[in-house]
């Protein structure tokens, strides 16, 4: 994904894209889909460090900074197939962006959707808690 697409351009294209599903089965349906193209973490690489705590199924989500590009990369993985779907969302959104862009994103883009709604409780509080994770990751990179 190129850098120089900006969170909120990132963000606009999922809100185009989930709006073509005419239902939550479609929807849903993407949303794995999504998650079979996540770029995956190594065995060795679900370690504590990168564990999302807060999440009903077991996720992990790896950042590394690149000094070159000043940018965050993200990889993830659960054992989960929505829950993946959710983590190769939000890592489409802020994967390759300046950790101050990271920490500081929007992701109203999710209500937009309407996965806010149509998530359980357990789910949303995942999703908040792997949101909040790569946040922090990003406050630790902040200039």
């Amino acid at each position: 994904m190129p850098a120089t697409d900006t969170v909120s351009d990132r963000a606009q294209e999922i809100v185009d894209e989930f709006s073509l599903f005419d239902d939550w089965m479609g929807r849903y349906e993407y949303l794995i889909e999504l998650g079979d193209d996540i770029p995956l973490l190594d065995e060795d690489q679900k370690t504590d460090e990168n564990y999302v705590h807060g999440c009903q199924s077991d996720v992990w989500i790896e950042a590394e900074y690149d000094d070159e590009d000043r940018a965050l990369h993200f990889r993830g993985d659960s054992n989960a197939k929505i829950t993946k779907g959710l983590a190769a969302l939000i890592i489409r959104v802020v994967d390759e962006q300046p950790p101050e862009v990271i920490a500081d994103a929007d992701f109203d883009f999710l209500d937009d959707i309407g996965l806010h709604e149509h998530l359980s409780s357990q789910r949303n509080n995942g999703l908040q808690a792997m949101i909040e994770e790569m946040r922090e990751r990003a406050r630790r990179f902040r200039n």
